[in-house]
């Protein structure tokens, strides 16, 4: 028979009729074991992290402009890479006899004084158009990168020449400084307008990239970086500009609408692509005689310009607003 008085034993005698009594102890480490493992069930769903494309991706499904912009980039992208799905006609074939004719069953937008399809032109341009832009915000991207996240890295003398001579470029008009640019060569075509504009293009795109490295060099992570010895190049590419990505692409995407409009400004000024070259700017530019008589031929190209500018606006507005910190938190 136990003894009830034995300080050793696990158990204390109980009333009849009644089982086993647990111990304080006991009874202590099972109750927390069984809150530990609800309370991990429980938080594990709710903890996952969300990264900042993640934010970004809600903050931006739920805004209605996003959608628009996207649309209409995406529209104008698919007409750029295959005109020949939305156009059956040849934009360059001329034809007399349809002079200012009206618009007819294949035709929806008339033709113009030289006889060509307005639709098929205004189809057709948005390739030059784009190209254009697409490949100038590519080289502007590039430069601005190199030359902003040197200067905002490096800092010292480095920094303070290269501030210094993007400051002086910055001062330059983009369109006052192409247009005398351009007088300079006696061969114009879609390089010769992209190598002009991205000259001056590149100092907004670097002021905003030495911004974000001089906001993003001084964190702990960088710290740690060069602490293991990490080289600067390493530490740059690695960890500094990949977190400035988001102004990179903000940035990239508002300067392709800019410089869709500076291209076409150049061909209407007779100074940018060759009138042989399909484009919204050079359709603009032969419309104007013909403005009294004929407006729709004016109205279309300068239509399809405006919406594919006025979408990547939209879109580099959205983005800026979505890979916002301050809107992220909210």
């Amino acid at each position: 028979m136990p003894n009830s008085t034995n300080p050793n034993s696990n158990f204390a005698m109980a009333p009849r009729g009644t089982g086993p009594t647990v111990s304080r102890d006991e009874r202590w480490v099972a109750e927390t074991e069984t809150e530990d493992v609800l309370t991990r069930d429980q938080l594990l769903p709710d903890s996952a992290p969300i990264g900042m494309w993640g934010n970004a991706w809600k903050q931006l499904r739920r805004r209605p402009l996003f959608w628009v912009a996207s649309t209409i980039i995406v529209l104008t992208v698919l007409v750029a890479l295959f005109p020949g799905l939305f156009s059956q006609a040849d934009p360059r074939a001329a034809d007399l006899h349809n002079s200012l004719a009206q618009a007819r069953s294949g035709h929806p937008f008339g033709f113009t004084l030289q006889g060509y399809d307005v639709y098929a032109r205004t189809v057709y341009g948005a390739r030059a158009s784009v190209l254009t832009g697409l490949l100038t915000t590519i080289f502007v991207t590039i430069l601005g990168v190199i030359i902003g996240s040197v200067a905002g890295y490096l800092g010292g003398w480095v920094d303070a020449i290269l501030s210094r001579l993007t400051d002086i470029m910055f001062a330059i008009p983009l369109l006052l400084a192409g247009i005398v640019l351009m007088q300079m060569f006696s061969v114009r075509n879609t390089f010769t307008v992209v190598f002009v504009l991205s000259i001056f293009g590149w100092p907004q795109m670097a002021r905003v990239v030495r911004s974000a490295v001089l906001s993003t060099k001084n964190n702990d992570y960088v710290a740690a970086s060069r602490a293991l010895g990490l080289s600067k190049a390493g530490i740059l590419f690695r960890h500094i500009l990949p977190n400035c990505l988001a102004s990179i692409i903000v940035m990239a995407t508002t300067s392709l609408g800019i410089y869709i409009v500076a291209e076409a400004t150049l061909s209407y000024l007779g100074i940018g692509l060759p009138p042989t070259v399909v484009s919204w700017g050079n359709d603009i530019s032969t419309a104007q005689s013909t403005l009294r008589v004929a407006p729709s031929n004016l109205f279309y190209p300068a239509t399809a310009l405006a919406l594919t500018v006025l979408g990547f606006i939209l879109l580099g507005d959205t983005l800026k607003d979505a890979l916002d910190p301050k809107e992220r938190t909210r």
